[in-house]
């Protein structure tokens, strides 16, 4: 079984991978296959964890790939603070590419980093609960109720390893803005 964290970004992914790679029965990674192709872009290994925020544009060919058989966790966080963090990241990344190729605004600004910031929420969290109405395999995780909801999702996949070395890492920050509090 594969197990896919569908997320905006900017959410606690990259601490969810961290706390993953204390199980011992699946492999875990983030972001891990960003740079392939075709079929090779989502030919992740069995019983693999997988936290990629661009699999939200990628939905369609995951269903086809792996439909119902995988299990999903949408992860999630307050949604100001994500905003704030992506505004933090605007001229850059996913924020620049969504801004400059997705809605085609040039370098006028004639949109706030902040507008953007939320349309691109908007977007990402519509087409994660479209992808998930029909999925018997999904859970919800706030980033706010992590180590609880962690715990759920560690007995939910069957997860053999080191839980408490696992809840431990929700305590450190991984990927945090620099100038974020």
């Amino acid at each position: 079984m594969n197990v896919f964290i569908l997320n905006t970004g900017r959410c606690g992914s990259t601490t969810f991978v961290e706390a993953c790679r204390h199980i011992g029965n699946f492999s875990a990674g983030h972001e891990s296959r960003v740079q392939l192709l075709g079929a090779a872009r989502l030919a992740y290994p069995p019983h693999h964890i997988e936290a990629d925020n661009r699999l939200s544009w990628l939905l369609g060919r995951l269903d086809a790939a792996y439909g119902d058989t995988a299990y999903y966790v949408h992860l999630t966080r307050d949604r100001t603070k994500v905003a704030a963090s992506f505004v933090r990241r605007a001229d850059f990344g996913i924020m620049k590419a969504y801004r400059e190729g997705i809605l085609l605004h040039d370098d006028d600004r004639r949109a706030t980093n902040e507008a953007i910031a939320d349309d691109y929420i908007a977007t990402v969290e519509a087409n994660i609960a479209h992808f998930l109405k029909d999925k018997r395999h999904k859970m919800d995780f706030r980033l706010e109720n992590a180590k609880d909801d962690f715990r759920h999702f560690w007995h939910w996949i069957g997860a053999e390893g080191d839980l408490e070395l696992a809840l431990l890492e929700w305590d450190r920050r991984h990927n945090a803005s620099a100038d974020q509090g």
